[in-house]
């Protein structure tokens, strides 16, 4: 695949030629699955007869001159809690793991129309919730991936296929991507179908992609939106909000990295102002993970009750969060929800389009743990767009990211400056050999 990690901006013409068919791109991320996949362990099943079934299909369409689109031929992998027709939807559960989709969820459908491989399914944690799961960090075997979308995240930073589907209801994109130094979208909450996806809140729950690069993030996000495209005006202007974080975040190297990436840009023209958000704010991070708890126990309660086996640590104790959140207190959440998604709406200033935040803490942590979502779990919380990218390596080379937060429905304004940014930072990709 070349020096650097292989984009589907730079595969798709060479497929649209001829020059690279899809069945040879299919066998190359095959290799690497064969590769890394012993010490990774990011795949929950593959269906390497069935993917290459649809990449000789796929090959013959484009002698035939039938090109679906840049898409076209691209190996994709799916997270394993969103159906697959055929495929087991296995949710990181014991019990579920012999449980067959019946059909594509929409998400994956539009994939498919639009010309991908769907390669198989890629690790979650228990039900995407926050216990470690099985897979490693590509770049250390010994930290987390992240998580839950923890398989796919590495699954990409491999190449082992081009992009991935993931699911966030607290941080669950934007950590693992950052932590295998790939690019993430988190689409405003409602711009992508959420039909055939494994519950876990769905007032919070997003479904968004990974990828190498944020113009890949963009093809992908312009397949599987479900809403109309909106403007792409574009300014050089971030505002800075490192100072909302827990007090000791972001740890020393992120925030070295983060201040470096500031500077640098900078003398390209990018405009940083620091910025302060609403009161409401103190309140978001314990009213995010009630409000999550309350919807898993909505979903889960009467399987865990049955069935607690099946439940490792972390899901257990959310899930008893919210079997046991008094009503009043949930009515509390539910008015501190609305006040603050209308007060952050309010909070970007005339002329002002993005935040920007470290996407994480630190680089990733150890492997029995999925990492702090402190970073994330507000702008799920708040519904609103984010793009993580890779800005830095820390000094145990481990990929650092930096995180943009965008308006509400402004995912594609957000994407394309994002990808101005990439641009002009110039981050250093790196690729684990084959």
């Amino acid at each position: 695949m070349g020096s650097g990690p292989l984009t589907i901006t730079a595969a798709a013409p060479l497929i649209r030629s001829g020059e690279l068919t899809p069945r040879t791109l299919l066998e190359e991320c095959l290799a690497r699955i064969d590769a890394y996949e012993p010490a990774v362990q990011a795949w929950a099943s593959l269906d390497r007869d069935g993917a290459r079934q649809d990449a000789d299909r796929l090959t013959d369409e484009i002698k035939r001159g039938q090109y679906r689109g840049p898409l076209h031929g691209i190996p994709i992998g799916v997270k394993d809690i969103i159906d697959v027709f055929d495929l087991r939807t296995g949710c990181g559960s014991k019990v579920w793991a012999n449980s067959f989709a019946r059909r594509d969820a929409p998400v994956v459908e539009q994939l498919r129309q639009a010309g991908a491989v769907i390669l198989g399914k890629t690790v979650t944690t228990a039900y995407a919730s926050f216990d470690p799961p099985v897979t490693r960090n590509p770049w250390n075997r010994e930290r987390t991936p992240g998580g839950s979308s923890s398989g796919s995240a590495a699954a990409v930073a491999c190449g082992m296929c081009l992009a991935a589907l993931g699911t966030q209801t607290g941080g669950s994109i934007t950590r693992p991507a950052s932590y295998c130094g790939v690019a993430s979208l988190k689409p405003t909450h409602g711009r992508v179908s959420l039909d055939g996806v494994l519950p876990l809140s769905p007032r919070l729950d997003h479904v968004g992609v990974m990828a190498n690069s944020v113009a890949d993030l963009l093809l992908l996000f312009r397949t599987i939106r479900v809403a109309p495209a909106e403007p792409t005006g574009l300014l050089h202007r971030l505002l800075d909000l490192t100072d909302f974080a827990p007090p000791g975040l972001p740890e020393p190297s992120m925030a070295a990295a983060f201040a470096a990436c500031r500077d640098a840009t900078a003398e390209k023209g990018w405009v940083w102002r620091e910025h302060v958000l609403p009161p409401s704010f103190a309140e978001v991070r314990r009213n995010q993970y009630t409000l999550m708890a309350v919807g898993a126990a909505g979903y889960h309660g009467e399987r865990f009750r049955r069935r607690p086996d099946d439940y490792p640590p972390w899901i257990t104790k959310l899930i008893q969060h919210g079997l046991t959140c008094p009503a009043p207190e949930y009515d509390r959440v539910l008015r501190h929800h609305a006040r603050f998604r209308a007060e952050i709406d309010a909070a970007f200033p005339d002329g002002w389009d993005c935040f920007a935040t470290p996407a994480t803490a630190g680089p990733a942590p150890a492997a029995d743990t999925t990492g702090d979502p402190a970073f994330n779990s507000p702008w799920s919380y708040a519904g609103l767009p984010t793009v993580s990218l890779p800005i830095a390596w820390s000094d145990d080379r481990l990929p650092l990211s930096i995180q943009f937060v965008g308006r509400r429905g402004r995912d594609e304004q957000l994407l394309a400056l994002a990808a101005r940014f990439e641009a002009d930072l110039g981050f250093e990709h790196r690729t684990l050999p084959l």
